[in-house]
């Protein structure tokens, strides 16, 4: 039997130039980052970050971080399941329009959040809500309304590709078999996007945690009560404690890094 043999295409000298453009231009890129961490790593000293971890306000500050932002992960993804399930599946007036809305958030600066939320409870009805005992301004619920207004779109939006990805027709025979909507959704569609879903919810939880503009404008930084990670970063450096500061910074790059790896190895066991 004869084989033939397998042609691969020539590469001449414009394929080996624009494969160096290709890899000077994704090494430049993460050599700079990395460059910026090790410096980081390398400016702070063991004093520095020994008193970061022996400080209790910083203590403070990194369980509300991770309270508020594993609070928000929670309440996000009970609107990102059903939102990204319902742009995926159904049409109706104005989806476009719908669908462009959930991106704001991720297209505005962030500080734009903090600013609409102080001004809406000046109206009367946020005035109502403040003097009936639901209270957001300058108050650690305030951090997790920031966070969701912040970080909801990142996981709607990851839910959604999720769900376009499925094959819907998988669900349809369901409902021939005599599935109930509900019955399709939880038996088929949402064990199917189960990946998809918890890389939505890390994409969201890194977002939550690291926000900054919107807490100093709508919770301020009160320590021991709004301060989180990032704003305890700007009150160590806005006292000229800057190596604190920096170590705070490592030990969140280390948490994001953490996050991110994550969703990468989500992502060669699933494709959303």
């Amino acid at each position: 039997m004869i084989q033939r043999s397998r042609k691969t295409p020539v590469r001449g000298f414009k394929s080996h130039l624009f494969s160096a453009w290709v890899m000077f231009s994704l090494f430049l890129f993460v050599g700079f980052a990395v460059l910026l961490i090790l410096l980081d790593i390398a400016y702070v000293d063991k004093e520095s970050f020994y008193e970061a971890l022996r400080s209790p306000e910083i203590w403070a500050a990194a369980k509300l971080s991770i309270v508020s932002s594993v609070t928000t992960v929670v309440i996000v993804m009970l609107f990102a399941i059903p939102m990204g399930y319902g742009l995926s599946r159904y049409q109706f007036p104005g989806h476009t329009l719908v669908d462009s809305i959930v991106d704001i958030p991720i297209v505005f600066p962030p500080l734009i959040i903090g600013l609409s939320l102080l001004i809406f409870f000046r109206t009367g009805f946020g005035i109502w809500l403040e003097n009936h005992g639901i209270r957001f301004v300058y108050q650690p619920a305030g951090i997790v309304l920031c966070q969701f207004l912040t970080a909801a779109s990142f996981g709607i939006r990851t839910v959604n590709t999720t769900f376009d990805r499925i094959d819907p027709r998988t669900e349809h025979v369901a409902l021939t078999l005599g599935c109930t909507q509900w019955g399709a959704f939880f038996r088929i569609a949402l064990p199917t996007a189960r990946n998809g879903i918890v890389a939505g919810a890390i994409l969201t939880w890194a977002r939550a945690f690291g926000i900054f503009g919107p807490l100093m404008v709508f919770v301020g930084a009160v320590r021991m009560r709004t301060e989180v990670l990032p704003t305890t970063i700007y009150l160590e450096q806005s006292i000229g404690r800057i190596e604190v500061a920096l170590a705070v910074a490592v030990i969140m790059i280390a948490i994001a890094t953490i996050a991110l790896v994550a969703i990468r190895l989500l992502r060669l066991r699933y494709e959303f």
